[in-house]
């Protein structure tokens, strides 16, 4: 196939790409994009799509991992697993806060030292939930079953309670 034979097969099929971006984006304006960046993608590797196969889904299987990629390099963007980066410096509660600030950095040297006495196996699916992650990306990404990384941040909680009642709300 030559590349003019194949720029117009591929033009002709970027209609039929755009429901299928939508889907993806849930965006108009992002679909566009992705249709447009995935027949970028296409042209450029040409020379890799081998004549006799379903070019549709070549197209489609360039186009969701074009979506995929650019969703991995957002949420990343978006957050990390510093423990350092986790810990709010200002406590919002107010019993917390002395004039000087000193009490609100007593509250939160016991939280930092509560979190640092919880078992690794808890501390880290409990840090990711904490600023953000989603339990089936943290399933993933600590290639655990999704009920385990659940349980693991109900203990973790659950020991920061205890660990941390003296801070709690007398009602």
């Amino acid at each position: 196939m030559t590349a003019l034979d194949f720029t117009s097969v591929v033009e002709r099929m970027a209609p039929t790409l755009r429901p299928a971006a939508y889907n993806l984006t849930r965006d108009s304006d992002d679909a566009k994009d992705l249709v447009q960046e995935t027949l970028l993608k296409a042209f450029v590797n040409r020379d890799r799509f081998k004549p006799g196969t379903n070019l549709k889904a070549w197209l489609y299987t360039i186009m969701r991992n074009t979506f995929i990629n650019h969703y991995n390099k957002v949420t990343k963007r978006s957050s990390s697993v510093d423990t350092n980066d986790y810990i709010q410096t200002h406590p919002a509660d107010d019993r917390m806060i002395a004039v000087n600030r000193a009490t609100g950095e007593f509250a939160l040297n016991d939280i930092y030292a509560a979190i640092d006495q919880l078992p690794e196996e808890l501390r880290t699916p409990f840090m990711m939930y904490y600023v953000g992650y989603k339990y089936l990306e943290i399933a993933e990404k600590l290639k655990l079953p999704i009920g385990t990384v659940k349980n693991r941040i109900h203990l973790a909680r659950k020991e920061l309670k205890q660990e941390l009642k003296g801070y709690a709300y007398a009602d």
